[in-house]
This record gives structure tokens, C-alpha cells and sequence, in this order.
């Protein structure tokens, strides 16, 4: 048992020596910043000397001051993802900065994104404060070493702006194997500015860190690599992106959900006072579709006018057969004598997002509204292009 639990042990510092990497920081050594420049060919005279190549000659005009061997901060840059549906990033920006364009209609664009925002501050459980700036200091902070005039020379009346600074977000590195020691305290502020287009259907959402501070074994700092900076306001930047992408899935599924659901036809009078199915469509979508209606309910077209939006059908009662119900190809059946109809489609609002369908028999006359609400179920599906769509 005891071996096992030594096996166990040097396991455990074996994890943890490999998870305490440098990410930042390049594999192998760095003997190369101790090396000394070779010195130049000397010729001993009256000897010819050889030809030299400058194909791979470094200069000696380079950064003296930058970073060298295990301070060079390998990482790859952080990009902006625009994931969200029309969303785009500035082009030749290094800025944390997307510009979104309008999805749902029924939606005010900026205030949609402000809700994401404010959704993922509560959901990290950090308050914020509203701020007030006069718009030509947001232009300057929103574009801020953008080198895009594209997007600088937006119009200035009509422009609405929304600022929002957040509560200190903290991040606490854990050491130790045996027992939990915080190694260092990372807290980082946050600025989210909207600023949105006077036509109101794009929106552009900038994010700065304003404050740092880390605490470690070394005392406080407030002083962070440019680097880290930048990742720290695209990963923002990026969580409200996906955010505002998955709010807009939401509510596009509800809509969906609502749309299925909804009571598309119902039972009224035409503009004639006579009994009728009402269809929440416009005459023209209707009539357009109506073909696809007869075809599946045992309707057959004989004549039809087009000004005066009426379909002359022919109507036997599909025959249904064991194997129909087998696979499941058996479709609702309207029961309705076996004869001629008249089905007159007639617009009833100024919007003409109704319509009216009035079935008349071989007669001329209008079916009574006992007949249609006897097979409503059947017309309401079929004229609601239910499982059609």
C-alpha cells in the first residue's frame, strides 16, 4: 500500500510540474542571447577576397530594446469572431471592436445587444454603471486607432449611444498539490460602448479594459503587457458576440414555436356577410398556395379566374387503404359530399393581411356554418399549410 501511495505522489508532481508551463514562452533553450557576433573575414594582403552573399545578411538596424530569448511572447494574436448572424469586424483594426447589423425586425437593435450585455454581467455576478459622454468623446473612444475612415464618417444627428462600465472582474490562480494556496489575483474593468447608426439597423460594440491589477508574491500591479491586454478584450468581446448569436437562435425558435401554434384560420363572414374560413394570409400568397391545398385534400381543378380570384374544383373523397395507414400516408380527409365547389378567395382588410375563402356548392350557394365548423379541423391544418412548410 505504501508503494502506491508513493507511485501516487510522484504522479501527482509529475501533473503538476507539466501544468505549470509558461504558455507564453518558447520550448528549448536560449543560448543564442549569450552568443557573440562572429567577427568579419579578415584578408591577408596581397590575397583576393572571396565573394560574399548577401542573401541572409541581418542588419544591424533592429530593436535592440525588444524582447529577446524567454521574454518573446510566442502566443498567437487574438482575433474577433463574428459569429453572431451579420456581424462584421473593422477591417485592418486591432481594436475589440464588431459592428452588428439588424436580424429581427421586431427588434431595436441596440437595445437587444445592451440586454446580452447586461445578461452576461449578471450571470458573473457583476454589477455595472451607466455613463454619460457627449457623442463627438464616444466617436473618438469607440474608434480609437482604427485606421478604417469607412466607419468613422458616420452621420452624427440621429446617432444613439449606450456606455456601460463594469464591476471589478476577479481570477485567482491556484498553487499547490496538497493544499490549495491562491498563487496570484488577477481584476480586470471593463467598458462596453454601443453607438448605433441613425437609420437604427447597425449597431457597432467596442469593449476596453480601463483598470488592471494583480496581486502576486511580488506585490500589486496595475501595469499589463499589451498582448494581454488585447486578449483580455477580445475574449470579452468574443462571450458577448456568442451571446447575442444565442439570443438571436432563441428568438428566432420561439418565433418559430409561436408561428406553429398560432390559429391561422378561423370561422367568420366575408364581405358579402356570408359564412367563411378567415386565413391570417394575403390574397395573393393564398391564392398561390391554394393549388398545393386541393392536391393533398382530394380537390381537382376544372377552371379557374384569376381577377376574380376563384377556383372551380371537383371533389371525390380520397380512398384509403390498410397499407396507407401502415406508412403512415393517410392524410386527413375532408367530409364533404362528393360534387363541384366553388372556392372564392376575397380580401378583407385594408392591409390585406386577411382573407376570405367562401365555399359555394354546385348551386351557387354558400356551404352553412355548420358544415364548416364539422370539418374545420381538416381546413384549418390544410389552409394553414401546417406540415407543408
Amino acid at each position: 500500500m505504501s508503494r502506491r501511495v508513493l507511485y501516487l505522489s510522484l504522479l501527482s508532481l509529475s501533473l503538476t510540474a507539466c501544468s505549470s508551463g509558461n504558455n507564453k514562452q518558447a520550448l528549448g533553450d536560449f543560448d543564442y542571447e549569450n552568443k557573440q557576433e562572429s567577427v568579419s573575414l579578415i584578408t591577408p594582403q596581397g590575397l583576393d577576397k572571396p565573394q560574399q552573399h548577401d542573401d541572409f545578411f541581418v542588419s544591424e538596424k533592429i530593436n535592440m530594446e525588444g524582447p529577446v530569448g524567454k521574454s518573446v511572447d510566442i502566443r498567437a494574436p487574438s482575433l474577433v469572431m463574428p459569429v453572431a448572424s451579420s456581424s462584421r469586424v473593422v477591417a485592418e483594426s486591432d481594436i475589440a471592436i464588431v459592428w452588428f447589423d439588424k436580424v429581427l425586425e421586431k427588434e431595436d437593435l441596440l437595445t437587444f445587444i445592451e440586454r446580452a450585455i447586461k445578461d452576461k454581467l449578471a450571470e458573473d455576478n457583476i454589477n455595472y454603471t451607466p455613463v454619460a459622454e457627449d457623442l463627438e468623446t464616444t466617436l473618438s473612444k469607440v474608434f480609437e486607432g482604427s485606421t478604417s475612415l469607412k466607419e468613422t464618417s458616420i452621420a452624427r444627428e440621429g446617432i444613439r449611444t449606450s456606455i456601460l462600465e463594469s464591476d471589478w472582474f476577479d481570477h485567482e490562480v491556484d498553487g499547490g498539490w496538497i493544499f490549495t494556496d491562491i498563487e496570484s489575483t488577477t481584476r480586470l474593468r471593463y467598458r462596453y460602448q454601443l453607438l448605433g447608426k441613425p437609420h437604427g439597423r447597425s449597431v457597432s460594440l467596442r469593449i476596453s479594459l480601463i483598470d488592471y491589477l494583480k496581486t502576486d508574491e511580488h506585490g500589486d500591479s496595475n501595469i499589463i503587457d499589451p498582448i494581454d491586454k488585447h486578449r483580455a478584450e477580445k475574449s470579452m468581446l468574443n462571450s458577448i458576440i456568442s451571446l447575442v448569436d444565442y439570443n438571436y437562435r432563441l428568438q428566432q425558435r420561439e418565433n418559430r414555436l409561436m408561428r406553429a401554434n398560432q390559429k391561422l384560420v378561423t370561422i367568420g363572414e366575408n364581405p358579402e356577410s356570408e359564412q367563411a374560413y378567415i386565413v391570417e394570409m394575403g390574397i395573393d400568397n393564398l391564392w398561390d398556395n391554394m393549388p398545393i391545398f386541393f392536391e393533398k385534400h382530394g380537390f381537382a381543378i376544372s377552371d379557374l379566374n384569376k381577377s376574380k380570384r376563384i377556383y372551380y374544383v371537383d371533389f371525390a373523397k380520397p380512398e384509403t387503404s390498410i397499407w396507407d395507414s401502415i406508412w403512415g400516408e393517410n392524410l386527413p380527409v375532408v367530409n364533404i359530399s362528393d360534387a363541384k365547389y366553388q372556392f372564392v378567395l376575397t380580401p378583407i382588410d385594408d392591409k390585406e393581411e386577411k382573407t376570405s375563402v367562401t365555399i359555394y356548392d354546385a348551386n351557387g350557394q354558400p356551404l352553412s356554418q355548420e358544415i364548416l365548423e364539422h370539418v374545420f379541423p381538416v381546413m384549418e391544418a390544410g389552409l394553414s399549410f401546417r406540415n407543408v412548410f
